[in-house]
């Protein structure tokens, strides 16, 4: 009995079928850069008013192509003993949480207010900033890593 003749199958895919690429969570946490922008120090006068109040700039530069949903928390507190003993506690005035729509490449400037009671030095890098691509459908935002402490002297005068 003669054997069927073997015949080679070839596979092929069309080349510009675009592979839908999920990104990686290091991908997904440097989505959005942030830079925190304020006064190295500050004088106030505590006497006159006991509350001192310092304008803060954070400003987020979307680093992907993509549309990507942004929330701001800036309830968050740092609550080891180590740093409050450096960087006394300080309360953001005004709104605490924010959620905004960053366009590819978009930068967006967000005006904060600082409130202290007291002189010291203070770490204003508290702001929680998570992301994720607008047409993704997760339940939660990647966080964005988080910079360098941002420290700041208030003096008294």
């Amino acid at each position: 009995q003669e054997l069927p003749e073997m015949v080679l199958l070839k596979f092929f895919r069309a080349e510009n079928t675009p592979v839908p690429a999920r990104p990686t969570p290091e991908q997904l946490s440097n989505l959005i850069k942030t830079s925190l922008h304020y006064p190295e120090s500050f004088n106030h006068s505590f006497h006159q008013k006991s509350l001192c109040l310092v304008p803060v700039t954070l400003l987020l530069s979307n680093c992907s192509q993509a549309v990507v949903d942004v929330m701001i928390d800036l309830r968050h507190k740092t609550t080891s003993p180590e740093a409050l003993e450096i960087h006394g506690s300080f309360t953001w005035l005004g709104q605490t949480q924010y959620k905004l729509q960053l366009k590819s490449q978009e930068v967006y400037s967000l005006q904060l207010k600082a409130c202290f009671v007291h002189t010291g030095v203070y770490n204003l890098g508290t702001p929680r900033v998570f992301a994720k691509l607008a047409d993704q459908v997760t339940l939660f935002e990647t966080s964005q890593q988080n910079s360098m402490p941002a420290l700041i002297i208030i003096n008294n005068i």
